[in-house]
């Protein structure tokens, strides 16, 4: 195998899986064992005909990527979070945690970079949507995106982050580096997973810490997962104004609980009448997305978080998807509309010369 660069040597491991990993419509390739392999097209899953011939040839992929970046994959080390040499993020669980045979699940890295335009043009918001978050995003409102797994959070992330104006300096912190930024003063930082002796790991709230001293204009946090909700809370209320970040929650109000719930994981005991005021403070929007039955992804909400009332969070609808039925063809059919109240900002983005239209925001009628 001499000669042959990282990438080919790669494919040649997944070769069983080569055809999807070049396919353009393919997002997902799932491999449950040697013999059962799903992709995800256009945000449906397929049971594919492809296999490995073994499971040891599959274990060998799997631990052959993870040498490609430094790190073990065995029984010492059962599961594995990596990237391929194209930027595909790569997580892999080892038997006897897995039952069937060694887990594979492969996000595939998107080439080509996703803008408001094609969220458009994919349905997953409209026109006037897009003007609403880009006039956010100017503002310097503090942003969650929040949704299920493979609700789109890290795509729309990517389309929040690229109305920022090129003149401001961000920090971009990521488990795997999945955001594509093109702003010219974007810095980018990755966390590191333990050496073998344990020794070497970086977190989340370690870069947290650092580019809090490195005179940021804006944070984005590709995912906040534990006690880093924390430190980045108290980052939004101290003057990083217009940072952004997503969390896996199941509405609005729910993406406040379980930052609640993270920042709580930081090992810091603060009582929650003083940590709920932080969070309802700290964040001014949330952006929920969903996939839908028919494997549409789409921005179902777009909520303004208000003060808290008797302690308890509260969030009001500006604008989002709403439902109004299911085709013969299982298509879910809506629109998108206005929530009925116009936000508390409305005024403010006026005064400095931004387009919001207080009719975006009126509810649809029937």
């Amino acid at each position: 195998m001499a000669g042959m660069d990282d990438k080919s040597f790669l494919v040649l491991f997944f070769e069983p899986v080569r055809a999807f990993l070049e396919e353009e419509a393919v997002s997902e390739i799932l491999i449950n064992g040697p013999n059962r392999i799903y992709v995800e097209r256009r945000g449906k899953l397929e049971l594919t005909d492809a296999k490995f011939v073994s499971e040891p040839a599959l274990r060998a992929a799997a631990t052959n990527v993870a040498k490609s970046v430094g790190r073990q994959f065995n029984e010492d080390n059962p599961r594995l979070d990596a990237r391929l040499p194209d930027g595909s993020r790569v997580h892999a669980v080892l038997p006897p945690l897995t039952r069937g045979g060694t887990v594979i699940a492969i996000r595939k890295f998107q080439k080509e970079k996703l803008t408001a335009a094609r969220l458009i043009e994919f349905g997953s918001v409209d026109e006037t949507g897009a003007r609403i978050i880009d006039t956010l995003v100017k503002l310097h409102r503090n942003i969650i995106v929040s949704g299920a797994t493979s609700s789109g959070k890290t795509s729309v992330l990517n389309v929040l982050s690229g109305f920022i104006p090129e003149r401001e300096r961000i920090l971009v912190l990521e488990d795997a580096n999945e955001l594509q930024l093109q702003q010219p003063h974007t810095v980018y930082f990755e966390t590191r997973k333990p050496d073998p002796n344990g020794k070497g790991e970086v977190t989340i709230r370690d870069l947290l810490h650092s580019t809090l001293r490195l005179r940021p204009d804006r944070l984005v946090v590709g995912e906040i997962r534990g006690g880093e909700a924390l430190d980045l809370l108290q980052a939004l209320n101290t003057g990083h104004a217009g940072s952004m970040s997503t969390i896996h929650a199941n509405s609005p109000r729910d993406c406040l609980m379980r930052l609640e719930t993270c920042a709580l994981l930081s090992g810091i005991d603060i009582p929650l009448a003083a940590l709920r005021p932080q969070v309802a403070s700290a964040v001014h929007v949330v952006v929920h997305t969903a996939r839908l039955e028919d494997g549409a992804r789409k921005i179902m909400q777009i909520a303004e978080v208000l003060e808290l009332q008797d302690g308890q969070y509260r969030t009001r609808d500006l604008y989002g998807f709403r439902r109004t039925g299911l085709a013969a063809d299982g298509k879910v059919l809506g629109r998108f509309a206005g929530g009925g109240t116009p936000p508390s900002f409305l005024a403010e983005a006026q005064l400095v010369g931004l387009p919001l239209d207080p009719a975006w925001f009126a509810a649809a009628a029937g």
